[in-house]
């Protein structure tokens, strides 16, 4: 089992690629809202310390490592794919569409991409698609809390609009909360209808 985070980075340059990629979505699968992806290139020295896959932080920590990241990150860009988009295209195509939009805000031009179990078949560059790649390329992981802590800012600016539905606390993921208000207000339009809990209630409520 490898536990060195930066060995597929090491790997790459010992293989002479210079810009490498790590890439992650955030909110595949919540029931609202846009799927939010992360591509993050970072230096060879001088890296934040504490930074691991988003989901085994806390908000503050994620919080504290997000400007770090993009103080020390040679590159960061974030792309989405918003809600009618997934409905259009599948989450799984979406995901690909949001990560293909992340690397295209890149300011430098990566050579390889390390991605979290996906490969994007849009862009004709290197790939490696690791299992597990937030927990073990210290790239994918910075792309995980960025993608994150951009999402759940969308998340809380939707709640102003639509406070009955929790996303404060459930960012659009379907919670006891979010699942129980969707059956009482029906979906809205950030609501991703073809996920079956929330078609169920799209139905319910005569909107298909």
């Amino acid at each position: 089992m490898i536990t060195d985070t930066l060995f597929f980075e090491k790997k790459a340059t010992q293989d002479g690629f210079r810009y490498i990629a790590g890439l992650d979505e955030a909110g595949r699968g919540a029931l609202c809202g846009p799927v939010v992806a992360a591509a993050v290139i970072l230096p060879d020295k001088d890296l934040p310390s504490g930074i691991k896959d988003s989901k085994l932080l806390k908000p503050k920590e994620r919080l504290d490592l997000y400007p770090q990241i993009f103080k020390s990150a040679l590159s960061v860009g974030v792309g989405l794919s918003r809600a009618a988009e997934i409905d259009r295209i599948n989450i799984l195509n979406a995901t690909k569409l949001a990560m293909y939009r992340a690397c295209l805000k890149l300011s430098v031009s990566p050579d390889l991409l390390l991605l979290d179990a996906i490969t994007i078949e849009a862009l004709p560059l290197p790939q490696i698609a690791i299992i597990k790649g937030d927990q073990r390329s210290l790239s994918i992981a910075a792309a995980s809390i960025v993608a994150k802590v951009v999402r759940d800012r969308i998340m809380n600016t939707w709640h102003k609009h639509f406070p009955m539905y929790g996303f404060l606390n459930n960012k659009g993921y379907g919670t006891k909360e979010h699942r129980d208000a969707l059956r009482t207000y029906g979906p809205t339009a950030i609501h991703r209808k073809t996920f079956k809990q929330v078609f169920d209630c799209w139905t319910l409520f005569g909107e298909i």
